[in-house]
């Protein structure tokens, strides 16, 4: 009797047992390192700072076994070479915006941000419902890259001017800072469009270089100190109606990443993407507040250059899709799920904004 009472209690002693040691002594991960080049600099604290918030994440679910180096552009790979380093495994990551290489592929730009197209939201869905990641992976997958989205800036502002822009007749000749296929875009409106990493655009606008610059919007405008040195700040950025980041993975090393690091990653990356909007969406109105008491004249852009950008936009999209079969497939995609988006928000988002926004301007007076 008693050597069965003992042989009963060895045996519901040893499942409390088993539960009770650690789960890294049962099933040990591996220590991993990686290092992570920006596309921007350690200034601009949102976008920079939206890698560095990854890598937490990530350690924070590996329980720090999955470390990631955040390094800013130009440190260890050029602003605009991040794609480039990642692609050749210099790098195993990096925090970029997919248009500054639509010299290698015009499709790129669809990844971040296309004139006159979706919002933050509505790229939100078509990446994960309209067939927006498949196109994307598709692409990426030549360049040996896993992507995530990875943080979004919301609508932009339309950027800063030295004179102030009445006519399609004061673009002509205007040396602009602008990104992705809005550059094609204003180059048909006849402006002289350049890509300027972020720490040089204010250098290059103070000495003249440049005539107008766009970046992001007030928070990140303001710390670059554009208002010191140009006065007309324009409104909307049509071309970037919603840009999204990507954090792109060399495709080799993701795949011998063990699969809970893959999906920590992952995780990662999709709470950065919705974090990053909210932190604008936070910091701009007080910092546009800031930059208009410093001498900044808002101005909204003439409907004439909105109209001749619109079709400027649409007429550069189709002679680019006549000749490049991956940019139409992409293109027909996108607009097909942008005019279904703009039917429904014109039915409740616009006619919600058209009348409250007024109405509480009006009641603040």
């Amino acid at each position: 009797m008693n050597r069965r009472r003992a042989l009963l209690g060895a045996a519901a002693v040893a499942p409390a047992a088993a539960l009770a040691a650690p789960a890294v002594a049962q099933t040990a991960q591996p220590e991993i390192r990686w290092r992570l080049t920006s596309s921007f600099p350690r200034s601009l604290d949102i976008l920079f700072g939206t890698a560095e918030g990854i890598a937490r994440r990530v350690a924070q679910l590996t329980d720090n076994r999955f470390q990631i180096r955040v390094f800013p552009g130009g440190e260890i790979a050029p602003p605009f070479a991040a794609l480039d380093a990642v692609q050749s495994g210099s790098v195993e990551c990096c925090h970029t915006a997919a248009y500054y290489y639509i010299g290698k592929e015009p499709a790129f730009a669809f990844l971040t941000a296309y004139p006159f197209g979706l919002n933050t939201r509505q790229l939100t869905a078509w990446f994960r419902h309209g067939g927006g990641n498949q196109l994307a992976d598709e692409l990426l997958r030549d360049y040996s890259v896993v992507a995530f989205p990875a943080g979004d800036t919301g609508a932009q502002m339309g950027g800063w001017f030295r004179n102030e822009v009445r006519s399609l007749q004061d673009l002509r000749g205007l040396k602009f800072r602008i990104a992705g296929f809005a550059g094609q875009v204003f180059e048909r409106l006849g402006a002289t469009p350049t890509q300027v990493p972020a720490a040089d655009i204010y250098p290059s606008l103070e000495r003249g270089v440049l005539d107008a610059v766009e970046f992001v919007g007030p928070h990140d405008d303001e710390k670059l100190g554009f208002v010191r040195v140009a006065r007309h700040y324009y409104a909307p950025g049509f071309w970037e109606p919603g840009a999204r980041l990507h954090l792109m993975a060399n495709q080799r090393a993701f795949e011998a990443l063990p699969d809970a690091y893959r999906h920590a990653l992952e995780v990662a990356c999709r709470e950065a993407d919705s974090e990053m909007v909210s932190r604008y969406d936070h910091s701009n109105p007080q910092a546009l507040r800031r930059l208009v008491a410093a001498g900044a004249q808002l101005r909204f852009w003439p409907r004439e250059i909105m109209q001749a950008a619109w079709r400027a936009t649409h007429e550069v999209t189709e002679e680019t899709a006549g000749r490049n079969e991956r940019f139409r497939r992409f293109w027909e995609s996108y607009r097909r799920y942008r005019d279904e988006e703009y039917q429904w928000f014109r039915v409740a988002e616009n006619s919600f904004d058209n009348f409250a926004f007024v109405a509480a301007a009006q009641q603040q007076r």
